[in-house]
């Protein structure tokens, strides 16, 4: 009678030391990136020698400038697939400033310049919208911000020292509408904080240097795109707690406000020696933020505390336009009349609301 067969033992793999571990990491990473900064090096050195010597012409140094932005942003994909996601957002910020400096010095740098303005400004023009669905697809704000900076870095940089309003402001527009409906799509509302600093940059810098009383009306017009941008940020995105911080997003609250300060702004220099027209431009306000806060109430699916907070706020912005109306269009007493029927409206609509949340705004009138 034959004996089962037994296998024979197998032998257990040693356990991987710890030093092993970082030896493999030194060798397969660390050596692999140092390879990486040295070869980039010696390439750079390379071509700022034949720059220098004069073997490559403008035209192929504006070259091996865009196809090096493009290996760039292509070699970062690497990266991102083997899960070095930071570090590809950096090589693609990298690649992305190549690109942008390629179309610049081929405007700019060099003397006659290789391609025109507007040539210029439609390329870097389109790295913007590269990068942002780059964001947008890879589910980066990162890149966003990249946007926002280039986006907004491009008409500055392309300057020519002449007024070209409609162009620039309609650039102006459809890159902050491209970052609305891009904080639609993904949890980025603090990317808006970014669109509304370089707006209203944009705008005093052209304003200081080329606004005339002939090119009001289409400067009030721009302002009001830009102000109706960036009121519909509560209307169009989440009205959610912050992310980042405990309470209600500080975008959500805060940006409305400064929004419609500037705006004001913006019409009380141009309207400063016409009361008048400045009165009916506050009640207009007034009517306006008071039907955003009724557009408020009917949202679904937002949270209860931040909706009626927003709401409270846009109610106290109207009526803080409607307080600035006052003295515009009445002189003397009728101005604390107008202040006293104001106090009495704001205690009528704090009673119905059942809120304290006027109380401060009565006081003050």
């Amino acid at each position: 009678m034959q004996r089962p067969s037994v296998p024979p033992p197998s032998l257990a793999a040693p356990p991987r030391r710890q030093g092993d571990n970082l030896e493999g990491r030194i060798g397969k990473v660390w050596i692999n990136r140092i390879g990486i900064v040295a070869i980039l090096v010696g390439v750079a050195y390379f071509l700022k020698l034949a720059f220098d010597s004069k073997w490559i012409g403008p035209t192929g140094q504006v070259a091996i400038g865009v196809v090096a932005g493009i290996a760039v942003v292509v070699w970062s994909e690497l990266f991102r697939r083997k899960g070095s996601a930071i570090f590809s957002y950096s090589l693609k910020a990298v690649g992305i400033g190549i690109l942008y400096l390629s179309f610049w010095a081929a405007f700019k740098f060099y003397d006659p310049a290789l391609i025109s303005a507007s040539t210029a400004f439609i390329l870097m023009a389109l790295v913007t919208a590269f990068t942002i669905v780059l964001a947008l697809k890879q589910d980066a704000e990162i890149l966003a911000f990249y946007a926002i900076l280039g986006g907004f870095g491009t008409p500055a940089s392309l300057s020519t020292h002449q007024n070209h309003e409609i162009v620039l402001f309609s650039y102006v527009a459809m890159l902050d509408l491209a970052i609305l409906v891009t904080s639609i799509f993904k949890p980025w509302r603090r990317l808006m904080w970014g669109s509304f600093i370089g707006t209203v940059i944009m705008f005093a810098g052209w304003g200081d240097s080329f606004y005339t009383y002939e090119q009001r009306g289409v400067t009030v017009l721009f302002a009001a795109i830009f102000a109706a941008i960036f009121a519909a940020i509560p209307l169009v995105t989440p009205l959610e707690r912050s992310k980042w911080h405990k309470g209600v997003s500080v975008t959500l609250t805060f940006l409305p406000l400064i929004n419609a300060a500037a705006f004001f702004l913006a019409l009380y220099t141009m309207y400063k020696d016409e009361k008048a027209t400045l009165t009916w431009y506050a009640l207009a306000l007034a009517a306006v933020y008071l039907g955003l806060s009724t557009v408020f109430q009917r949202r679904a699916g937002a949270e209860p505390q931040t909706l009626k907070l927003i709401n409270l706020l846009h109610v106290a912005v109207a009526i803080a336009f409607i307080t600035i109306a006052i003295p515009l269009k009445l002189n003397a007493h009728w101005i604390t009349i107008g202040w006293l029927i104001e106090s009495a409206v704001l205690l009528f609509i704090a009673v119905r609301t059942q809120t304290n949340f006027l109380t401060p705004l009565i006081s003050s009138t």
